[in-house]
């Protein structure tokens, strides 16, 4: 998952780390799906599946240390109870829990300088424009 070109160069480091974090743990849950396809994967494209879920765990670990202490706090609250722990907001609406979000919090333009989250479902968000 990536941010908007628009506001990717102003992007919070936090708020792009959690979505780096969001992307590897979605990777590995994909192939901790047992669809018959990991026979196919090694064969064609010579991966391990289980090498592989391996070394994402690994990253993910080496990420989730990076975070900030009270970022990594509201990271860990809301990984088990939902796949994205970052949604977007779009015209107003948290995708996270479809709760309009105030306007004061989505309507500076320098929304992505600092890290936000929903207070209905405490997700972290970014705005898409």
């Amino acid at each position: 998952m990536t941010a908007p070109d628009s506001t990717s160069d102003a992007m919070h480091p936090q708020l792009m780390l959690l979505m780096e974090l969001q992307d590897l743990r979605s990777q590995h849950r994909e192939l901790e799906k047992d669809d018959g396809a990991a026979p196919v994967e090694k064969e064609h494209f010579h991966m391990d599946p289980a090498e592989a879920r391996a070394q994402l765990a690994e990253k993910v670990s080496e990420l989730e240390e990076r975070l900030d202490p009270q970022v990594r706090a509201r990271y860990e609250l809301i990984k088990p109870q939902r796949d994205r722990v970052v949604v977007p907001v779009i015209n107003g609406v948290c995708y996270g829990c479809f709760v309009s979000i105030a306007t004061a919090t989505v309507g500076d333009q320098d929304v992505h300088q600092e890290l936000q989250s929903c207070e209905n479902c405490g997700s972290f968000i970014y705005v898409v424009s």
